[in-house]
């Protein structure tokens, strides 16, 4: 793998490259439109207290990084799955609904010759503060939010408490099934 700090360095980059284009601040907002598609049981919800409202704008701009240091190896490399770093549930979850925005972020990238990689077969999200991408983040713009970027340990014990409270109104295998019975429509 590069060095964290040639991988700050690109990320650094390919952020700036972003925000600068001119079509950013729809992506922005479309990605925060997202929002009532949103309904994923173990992603967000590990965060504590998550509120839509007050956590996804600066959730967008940790995705963002995501997708910055992400780049910036895969830019270092040229290998998709060494550019597969491990990413906090949260931090992934929110890239999702970026992605979602396929055909501006396409145009945006395009534009500015960067790789965005994320394939979720793929993907790492056993995420370690004392890791790489960590590492990576740290000399890129300092301590990562430690409320969005989860050590692994902690998301497994959360999405532990959270199921067990789904199971406990009828939702099995974390909103994956359920055993309501909806009333039939007249």
């Amino acid at each position: 793998m590069p060095s964290p700090a040639h991988v700050a360095e690109g990320a650094i980059q390919v952020l700036a490259l972003l925000q600068a284009d001119p079509e950013f601040d729809a992506f922005r907002a479309a990605s925060l439109e997202y929002s009532d598609d949103w309904q994923c049981f173990t992603g967000f919800p590990v965060v504590s207290e998550w509120q839509l409202e007050k956590d996804a704008a600066p959730l967008f701009e940790e995705g963002l990084r995501a997708l910055a240091l992400k780049a910036s190896v895969h830019a270092l490399t040229g290998d998709e799955q060494a550019a597969e770093i491990t990413i906090a549930v949260p931090v992934d979850e929110m890239t999702h609904a970026m992605l979602a925005q396929s055909q501006l972020l396409h145009r945006i990238t395009a534009r500015h010759g960067i790789q965005i990689i994320h394939q979720t077969d793929q993907e790492h999200v056993d995420y370690m503060s004392t890791g790489y991408t960590a590492d990576c983040y740290r000399i890129a713009w300092g301590e990562p939010p430690a409320r969005y970027w989860l050590d692994h340990t902690e998301v497994t014990r959360r999405r532990e408490h959270l199921a067990g409270l789904y199971e406990s109104i009828g939702m099995g295998r974390s909103g994956r099934e359920h055993s309501i019975q909806f009333e039939a429509v007249a």
